[in-house]
């Protein structure tokens, strides 16, 4: 995929920070983007979307690369920046469909798209679209980015009991939604 032209890249690092950060900065980029990328996907139900808000998330990381508290591991900061990224697109789309007199809780799927989810993997994605916005990241940042119940609760700023308590609520809806039986 390349990057769209009005976009920062990490190669662009005039007027950023020394060689030796930038070096760092694009490491952190080229490791961490994919895996990023996915997670924010899952979280707002749309790939261009999870891009754009990765993409977002390091352009912002690249002007203050030299103020990280742990630059030595940047994951933690990054999973809640694109965690917040995912909130603020998400409340974006919700008062575009508002204004537009939409109520689907998520963008359609383009036909490409459709073919290649299989039924069940739409149901399940349309289920969880349908989840409150708490439920939807605790379950995505716990089983599809297998973080752990503290992991979850510094990414999202809440205790370790609400995560268990959300988890399990969410996957209690989850259940009732696709008609299975716990």
């Amino acid at each position: 995929m390349r990057p769209r032209a009005d976009r920062y890249t990490p190669d662009d690092t005039a007027g950023g920070p020394p060689s030796s950060a930038g070096s760092g900065f694009a490491e952190a980029y080229r490791v961490h983007r994919p895996g990023l990328v996915k997670l924010a996907a899952f979280i707002v139900g749309d790939q261009a979307t999870g891009e754009d808000v990765v993409q977002d998330v390091f352009a912002r990381l690249h002007q203050r690369w030299d103020m990280l508290a742990d630059p030595g591991d940047p994951l933690p900061y990054l999973r809640t920046a694109v965690v917040n990224g995912c909130r603020t697109a998400i409340r974006r789309r919700g008062r575009a469909q508002r204004r537009a007199g939409h109520d689907s809780p998520s963008p359609p799927l383009s036909a490409e798209e459709s073919v290649l989810l299989s039924e069940d993997r739409q149901q399940v994605l349309a289920a969880l679209a349908g989840l409150s916005r708490r439920r939807r990241e605790v379950l995505v940042l716990r089983f599809y980015a297998g973080l752990s119940e503290a992991e979850i609760a510094a990414t999202l700023g809440i205790s370790a009991g609400t995560v268990k308590s959300t988890a399990a609520r969410g996957l209690a809806a989850l259940a009732r939604v696709l008609g299975e039986t716990r």
